[in-house]
């Protein structure tokens, strides 16, 4: 084993983070997330917030788990290799990137809509938080390795394309048509694409 963190020492810390986590469910969020303060007024679902608007992406964001000893579960993407817009809609996710260099972000819920991105590399850690649609994408040319942790049991998965183009019976084009906004050729060549 490579000088570095203890195995154990990295287990037991990355088990108190889950536990942490899905001891702090709430299945009725009355926000799409809190970023907990000391310095903060507003308290939602137990916790001192900060103002949602003053979110940034660094908030969910830790750089330095890159130390060697880490053994989990892991996620392989090809290059260019991408795990398209989902949503866990029971459970927040946690990502440890071991190699390479990936695109993530996450979109809140209406009506801001609002995108948080940041490009994470080897050691870096991120969250999305629970019901979220969020996106991971592997920019280079080479494999990348994620270690990806959820806060329940059964956070369910709900890829977007699959679940609007490919739903079985397929949602009336109509609906989709003025859905998107767009001519009703393209959303029959997208249903295509999910036969």
């Amino acid at each position: 084993m490579e000088k570095g963190v203890p195995m154990y020492l990295v287990t037991v810390l990355l088990f108190a983070l889950a536990c942490s986590l899905a001891s702090a469910f709430d299945p009725s969020p009355l926000q799409d997330f809190c970023v907990a303060t000391k310095d903060s007024d507003e308290f939602v679902n137990g916790k001192f917030c900060n103002n949602p608007k003053d979110a940034k992406a660094d908030d969910f964001f830790f750089s330095g788990l890159d130390k060697p000893g880490i053994s989990v579960a892991r996620i392989d993407f090809a290059p260019y290799g991408l795990n398209p817009p989902h949503t866990h809609p029971r459970g927040t996710e946690v990502i440890v990137v071991l190699e390479g260099t990936l695109y993530v972000g996450f979109v809140t819920s209406n009506t801001d809509n609002r995108l948080f991105t940041k490009v994470l590399n080897k050691g870096d850690v991120f969250v999305f938080p629970i019901g979220l649609i969020h996106f991971q994408w592997n920019m280079g040319n080479t494999d990348a390795l994620i270690f990806a942790g959820l806060s329940s049991q059964n956070p369910g998965v709900i890829t977007i394309a699959n679940a609007v183009f490919g739903a079985n019976p397929p949602i009336n084009p109509d609906v989709l048509t003025k859905a998107f906004q767009v001519d009703k050729n393209v959303i029959n060549y997208l249903e295509q694409q999910f036969k």
